[in-house]
């Protein structure tokens, strides 16, 4: 199977697995009690979404210059900035995809493409580290109300599934991931393939440790701070925005918010069908609200981003052509 059938294949693959979690989330559904809610849905509280929202591309986008500016410190910010939302629309329909986008993009002959592959992958790191660190402390923060939750419906699933054997597949991999690194570097003077290989592992080791040698590394934490303040401000927003959550509160926000990003995990077309399920599924299981205004937060929550980044990346994109083309 050639490279092209490969990629198609995976991009059906995972169009079905949306599908699949989209069934599941809306089957049963109220419609006409969903379309109430829309009815009565708050958009004011979409403008402050979308400063919110536009506020936590630009935090991303200076994290991810100021990760490259030890490597080239040539990088534009509007050349960040385009190629940042590019990938971000690229994103949207075939999840992973975009970051080699911007990638391409962003690489020239002093900054090679390798190098900033591993500022994205430390970066990519550094939010899942975040990710983490949020949820743990959403946890900390009111355990009676959302230990339960975390235990039942993500702690033990996940467990249940994790069987022994996984454990020995994983640990398998990872020795032949290390022993493939350790021949790479053995016989790089000696082929020529592991010589390339070696190299390229080189530049992207330069970009994952480029967050080491920025000359403000207090910044990296505040925009990496800024990103998730926004995100949580996001979630919150939609709550002020939908009546039946209105008294939802920061810190359950937080924890929403955190939930959600777990769905970023699965391989699915911006996140379709998992956000939904497991967003709907916590304000139902935490705060008693009914299916449909679970879906109701969820959809308004990630279609509003999805729009933003859309609108957003079309215009990035434009302004890239254009100056390619002078």
């Amino acid at each position: 199977m050639n490279r092209k059938a490969a990629g198609i294949l995976k991009y059906l693959l995972s169009l079905a697995l949306a599908g699949a979690l989209v069934y599941f989330a809306l089957r049963g559904i109220d419609w006409r009690a969903f379309a109430e809610g829309l009815g009565e849905t708050r958009w004011g509280y979409a403008l402050l979404y979308l400063l919110a929202a536009l506020l936590a591309l630009v935090f991303r986008e200076e994290r991810w210059r100021a990760m490259m500016l030890p490597l080239n410190p040539e990088v534009r910010r509007i050349d960040a900035w385009d190629s940042a939302n590019v990938g971000n629309v690229v994103n949207v329909v075939l999840p992973g995809a975009g970051e080699f986008v911007r990638c391409g993009y962003i690489s020239s002959k002093r900054f090679s493409y390798d190098k900033a592959f591993g500022t994205i992958v430390s970066e990519r790191a550094w939010d899942v580290i975040a990710v983490g660190l949020l949820f743990v402390a959403a946890l900390a923060l009111n355990w009676d109300t959302f230990g339960n939750f975390f235990v039942e419906n993500i702690w033990r699933p996940l467990n249940s599934r994790m069987s022994l054997s996984l454990w020995w597949i994983i640990a398998a991999l990872a020795v032949l991931a290390a022993a493939c690194l350790l021949l790479v570097f053995r016989f790089r003077n000696r082929s020529r393939f592991c010589g390339k290989a070696a190299g390229a592992l080189r530049n992207m080791w330069s970009g994952l440790a480029s967050v080491t040698r920025m000359r403000r590394p207090w910044a990296f934490v505040l925009y990496t701070a800024g990103i998730w303040c926004m995100y949580m401000l996001m979630c919150y927003f939609v709550f002020r925005a939908v009546p039946a959550l209105s008294h939802l509160t920061l810190l359950d926000a937080l924890f929403i918010s955190s939930v959600g990003n777990i769905a970023s995990v699965i391989p699915v077309p911006g996140g379709i069908g998992a956000y939904h399920y497991l967003v709907a599924l916590a304000l139902q299981s935490l705060y008693g609200a009914s299916w449909e205004t679970g879906i109701l937060a969820a959809t308004l929550n990630h279609e509003l981003h999805a729009i933003i980044i859309l609108l957003v990346g079309a215009l990035s994109y434009a302004c890239l052509t254009v100056r390619r083309k002078k």
